[in-house]
């Protein structure tokens, strides 16, 4: 039969068309292909008879416009809708078909053959793995199977149950080949009914699957989208496949999926694997694997930007301190932690603080230090660089003290001046003033306060005062006058005192010898005949009176203003033999005076 390897050309072209196709589509998701369908599924008709073919966007579904060819001559071009059935075509001549839906790629060819011959091999147009295939061997006459034989590649083939038909479950490479059927004549021993040779040859439904990752270069902590990458032949494009993911051959998530996609929310360097996705139909007929695929996984190098206000990083006491830290270049969700360092080079974690931002609303000096953020993704810790916080306190007034807490000296005693403020960012400067006259300075790092000392002279004495400075305003202490000790002065007192004693000593002694000599005289009374007076003369009787202790009162009055003591001592002279002399006797009064 002239015509009775055409079927075999014809799938081996379909074949090879299909293999294009698929690595175009491969390549190319967005490139589909048009789907024609055939209705009753076989290529081979006996004269007479009449095929439909069907035209279907990819996945079947009907298409807007559709256009119909046979060879190279377009047979019908329908408008789409406005036509019915517009994309189904009848056809009763043998000839090469397809059609194109809307402006999708052609579908394939379809070569029918319709054929005079008595007994013929029908055959679908095209064979994918796992399906079932059924080749029908097929008369003008109706035939008994018991006379029916089917060949594969030249020998026959067993059959549990005799029949016209040959079935193929799950199609796969080995069913590849020739196929025929033969009848018995009747009442003809030996001869036979040869029909057609069909060539089967089995096509792929999907080719092996290609898995990707995007980024193909995660960042450690990253995550990772996961693709397994196939195409299903557009003939079969209604088919339904299922997708599994692995990695180390452990599955992924909680199996396999109608998703060809799997989310890693995070993957990490020592994840960093061989992975590999399996594709397969839903009913598990086809299956295919990936080859491995290891992603490299790059370790996160993070870059810290910190703002801070105030942006110089020098910050007044009670001043407000804003400090943001933010990371690029390290997958989230991240959560902040914040350090800083003490002057000692102690590390103290800020428990307050668990965001990118940390405020605080009145800074004191005890907040100056290192600060540093960590941002950690639940798997890696990144530390930021430390950034150094310097808070500025005013100095507070200082205090000028001497050494000896005296503010009188002697001439040429050691002076010692104290000045210090409690309070104030170093450094600070101190600064001594003698009336007005700077006496020189001292920059201190640290507390302590700063001395000054000087030897005392009277060319000294006067108002001394101190400044204290950081840079933020001088502060003055309360002025302290220094003066010298007046000996002079200060010795009057005891002076008078002594004075006064050796007075009343020297008084008391006069006194006394006086009352001695008194009463010595009066024991002894002398008569002298010479010089006592006649009888005719009277005399009168000499009287010695004497007088009691005199009294010596001392009488002081101390003036604060003028610092003057004064002392009066009084003695009573004896009296006199006559009345004349005893009036007169007179009282001596002595003053003394000393300044102190």
């Amino acid at each position: 039969m002239s015509g009775s390897f055409s079927p075999c050309v014809v799938f081996t072209q379909m074949w090879l068309t299909l293999l294009v196709v698929n690595s175009f589509l491969s390549s190319s998701e967005a490139a589909q292909q048009s789907v024609v369908s055939l209705q009753p599924p076989w290529t081979t008709f006996f004269r007479g008879e009449v095929v439909t073919l069907t035209c279907y966007r990819f996945g079947f579904s009907v298409p807007q416009k559709t256009k119909w060819y046979q060879k190279r001559k377009t047979v019908k071009q329908t408008p789409g809708p406005l036509v019915i059935k517009a994309h189904t075509l009848e056809v009763h001549e043998s000839g090469e078909y397809w059609c194109q839906a809307d402006s999708l790629l052609p579908s394939m060819h379809v070569n029918l053959e319709f054929s005079e011959d008595f007994l013929m091999l029908q055959a679908p147009p095209a064979v994918f793995e796992g399906d079932s295939v059924v080749l029908r061997c097929y008369a003008k006459k109706g035939i008994e199977a018991e006379t029916l034989t089917f060949y594969k590649d030249g020998k026959a083939l067993t059959l549990h149950h005799q029949s016209s038909e040959l079935y193929i479950h799950h199609a796969n490479l080995k069913d590849n080949g020739q196929y025929k059927c033969t009848s018995k004549k009747k009442w003809s021993f030996g001869s036979l009914y040869t029909s057609n040779t069909v060539g089967v040859q089995v096509q792929e439904l999907f080719p092996r699957p290609v898995l990707t990752a995007r980024p193909s270069h995660p960042i450690d902590g990253s995550p990772v989208t996961l693709t397994c990458r196939t195409q299903l032949s557009a003939q079969k494009s209604d088919a339904r496949l299922q997708f599994c993911f692995f990695r180390n051959l452990q599955l992924l998530g909680s199996g396999c999926s109608r998703s060809s996609e799997f989310h890693i929310p995070a993957i990490w360097t020592e994840e960093s694997k061989r992975y590999q996705c399996k594709a397969e139909t839903v009913n598990s007929q086809v299956r295919k694997q990936s080859t491995a695929f290891i992603i490299p996984v790059q370790r996160a190098s993070a870059r810290f930007q910190t703002h801070i206000i105030p942006a110089s990083k020098l910050v007044f006491e009670g001043q407000l301190l804003l400090l943001n830290c933010s990371v690029k270049g390290v997958p989230g969700p991240l959560k902040f932690s914040w350090y800083k360092k003490d002057m000692l080079n102690k590390e103290t974690k800020i428990l307050k603080s668990s965001k990118a931002e940390f405020k605080i609303s009145q800074v004191n000096i005890s907040d100056a230090g290192e600060y540093h953020c960590e941002a950690n993704n639940s798997r890696r810790s990144f530390v930021s660089r430390a950034f150094p916080i310097t808070i500025k306190v005013p100095v507070s007034q200082p205090v000028l003290t001497l050494s000896t807490g005296k503010t009188q000296a002697l001439e040429g005693d050691l002076m010692i001046l104290h000045c210090q403020s409690q309070r104030g960012s170093p450094c600070i400067l101190y600064e001594f003033f003698y009336e007005n006259v700077s006496l020189g300075n001292s920059s201190i790092l640290s507390g302590g306060g700063a001395y000054f000392n000087f030897s005392m002279s009277t060319e000294r004495s006067g108002n001394y005062y101190c400044t204290a400075d950081n840079g933020l305003g001088a502060q003055c202490s309360e002025a302290i006058r220094i003066s010298i000790f007046d000996m002079t002065k200060n010795r009057s007192v005891p002076m008078a005192a002594g004075i006064t004693v050796g007075l009343l000593i020297m008084a008391v002694g006069v006194f006394l010898f006086y009352c001695w000599f008194s009463r010595k005289a009066g024991g002894k009374p002398t008569s002298d005949d010479s010089r006592n007076p006649s009888d005719s003369e009277p005399q009168e009787p000499t009287y010695y009176n004497v007088p009691a202790c005199i009294e010596l009162q001392p009488v002081y009055s101390n003036e604060p203003e003028e610092n003057v003591i004064y002392t009066e001592v009084r003695r009573t002279q004896p009296r006199q033999k006559h009345a004349d002399q005893e009036s007169e006797s007179p009282r001596s009064r002595c003053q003394m005076a000393e300044k102190k």
